[in-house]
Formats: C-alpha cells, sequence, structure tokens
C-alpha cells in the first residue's frame, strides 16, 4: 500500500504488545506511518477501530484494558485512573457509568473525550499501582473518588463495606482521605464512613438502619455480639433492642454466608431463638419494596417484647481483630 515506505513495522509492534493492541495516531506518525495509511486503516469496515479521538485498536475487540489504556493515551503519562475502574482492579464490586476518571495534574489542558473524564487535582496520587503503562490510584484514593462520584448512599456503602470487610483498606485510612480531600462531592463518603462506625456492614444492612432510623421505632444497637448469661456467644445480629430482647437480620448471603455455610448459620440462628430472642428476618428486596410492612412487623415484635420480663442476655459492638474490620456472620 502507498506510504508504507519506511515504516517502522517492529516498533509499532512492540507497542501494541505493551500498549493492549491500543496505539496513538502520534505513536504511529512516530514510527513513520503516513496519514493516508493510518485513514485506511480506521475507514469505515477497516481492520483497526477508533477508540477515542485519535486513538485506536488494532482491532474490532474492545476490552476494558483497551479502554483503560485509551484512556491513559489520552490522559498523558501523568494520567492516574481513580473511582470505580480503580476499585474493580482491585477485586471489588463498585457500580458506576462507563465513564473511566483519570486524574491529571492541575495544568493539564487536555478536554474530556468519549468516556474518558480527566478529573484535574493538587493532590496527585504518590503511591499508585500499574499494569503495564496504566498507572491505578490505591485503593483508598480510588474508594474515595468512585464515593464522590456516586449520587446513591447504597452504591457508596456497597464500595465502603465490601472495602473494609475484605480487608483492602481500613476506616481509619477512609477517614484520612475524606479529611485531606475535597468537601465538595464527599457527602456521601462521609455519611458511609459514618454508617460504618457505628457497625453497618452492608449496603442492605444500611437500607435497613435508614428505613429504622426514619421511623417511630425505638433505636436498636447495629451489628452487636449477643451473649447468654453464662457468657455463651451465641451471634452476630444486625439490629438489637435489648429491652424487647427482638433482633433483625438481613439475610443477604453476600456479607451473611458463603456457600456450604447455611448449616452453620441455622445453627446459630436456633441458638439465639433457644435464648427466647425474636428473631426477625428481613431480605435486601423486602427492605426497599415494602418497608411499611417491616416496620409493622417489628412494631408489634418490639411491643411484645417489652411486656415480658427483659431477657438475661448482653450485647456488644462487634468488631474484627482488624480495627474496623468485619466478621462474616455464621
Amino acid at each position: 500500500m502507498a506510504g508504507t515506505a519506511g515504516f517502522d513495522q517492529h516498533r509499532l509492534d512492540e507497542l501494541l504488545h505493551a500498549q493492549f493492541g491500543v496505539v496513538s495516531r502520534s505513536q504511529l506518525l512516530e514510527c513513520g506511518m503516513t496519514r493516508s495509511a493510518i485513514r485506511h486503516r480506521i475507514r469505515p469496515g477497516g481492520p483497526w477501530q477508533v477508540l477515542l479521538l485519535g486513538i485506536y485498536a488494532a482491532d474490532a475487540r474492545i476490552t476494558t484494558e483497551r479502554r483503560e489504556m485509551a484512556a491513559r493515551l489520552h490522559a498523558g503519562p501523568m494520567g492516574v485512573i481513580t473511582g470505580p475502574y480503580a476499585v474493580r482492579r482491585f477485586g471489588l464490586k463498585a457500580s458506576g457509568p462507563t465513564t473511566i476518571d483519570v486524574l491529571v495534574p492541575e495544568d493539564i489542558r487536555r478536554q474530556n473525550a468519549g468516556f474518558v473524564r480527566l478529573i484535574r487535582t493538587s493532590r496527585m496520587p504518590e503511591a499508585v499501582y500499574r499494569m503495564g503503562p496504566i498507572a491505578f490510584a490505591a485503593p483508598v484514593r480510588a474508594i474515595a473518588d468512585a464515593v464522590r462520584s456516586y449520587t446513591d448512599i447504597g452504591d457508596a456503602r456497597m464500595v465502603i463495606c465490601a472495602a473494609i470487610k475484605d480487608h483492602v483498606c481500613t476506616l481509619a485510612e477512609l477517614g484520612a482521605e475524606l479529611a485531606n480531600g475535597p468537601s465538595r462531592g464527599s457527602a456521601l463518603l462521609r455519611r458511609g464512613l459514618h454508617d460504618a462506625a457505628r457497625g453497618i456492614w452492608s449496603a442492605a444492612e444500611g437500607d435497613l438502619a435508614d428505613l429504622i432510623e426514619g421511623s417511630d421505632l425505638e433505636k436498636p444497637e447495629y451489628n452487636v455480639a449477643l451473649y447468654a448469661e453464662d457468657g455463651t456467644f451465641l451471634g452476630i445480629v444486625d439490629a438489637w433492642w435489648k429491652r424487647a430482647g427482638v433482633a433483625a437480620e438481613v439475610d443477604s448471603r453476600e456479607f451473611h454466608f458463603e456457600e456450604g455455610d447455611r448449616e452453620k448459620t441455622m445453627a446459630r440462628h436456633n441458638l439465639i431463638i433457644a435464648r427466647r430472642v425474636q428473631l426477625m428476618h428481613f431480605t435486601p428486596k423486602r427492605i426497599k419494596c415494602d418497608g411499611d410492612g417491616i416496620l409493622y412487623e417489628l412494631r408489634i415484635a418490639i411491643a411484645e417484647g417489652k411486656s415480658n420480663p427483659p431477657l438475661p442476655i448482653t450485647s456488644a459492638p462487634w468488631r474484627t481483630k482488624g480495627a474496623f474490620g468485619h466478621a462474616r456472620k455464621g
């Protein structure tokens, strides 16, 4: 094809191998490829795909790595991916749009493009994790930036609770990032950390707490360990009305037990019930769709429990050995 004379194919192959099959227009020109040769490859129906203006994939496959690489090329060598995309690289679930957030220094003049959003900051992260030429913010910064982009407290709780539960970071570390970072957009981050500090360890538990706190019910203790009169450990419950002897549990497999733990969990529940605790069970779906029904059932249980003598059961806030960690129930 015309325009390929002097073209450095070996250099292009090296770039494509290092950059997950993604290359920029400026890199192609540096390799000696002509503008007409580039246009031929990215023509409609051609072998290459345009990911962003001036950034191409060398075949039709569009993968997460290729999108991230395109974001890195657009942002420049100082760009650091943060937010939901970075959070997922640490094995956590994080909701969010298809937009890739990239931190860049304040003086960078590039603009947002396609699926890339540039976040100018004076706090470029010192600690980064690399996947080839792509840099990702460390977990604490990535999680905080993800939560700052959310508008739903459920999304915020999900990523915060998962990070602490899986020991990706601590509540104290996230608290420090909250204090050091921008106040704008941090309302859900502050609220999510407050929930974790008072013992709410999943998005579903947070929904239950919101339901209770917004009602006329007496306020319970959250995420507490129960002990029998002789000191026997009975288990951990999501909400506990001590005087009434009523406990509430969110039946969420993700946070309460893994596959194969069901018998162990049922045995724990039986042990609690045997001490005459009224143990109420609610699914995450029902918490969202039938709040009035749940409050009605809790109201009846609490009233009945308070009509009886107090149970000889003590409670204590639950913490794992790691500060602010989470222990799986079961």
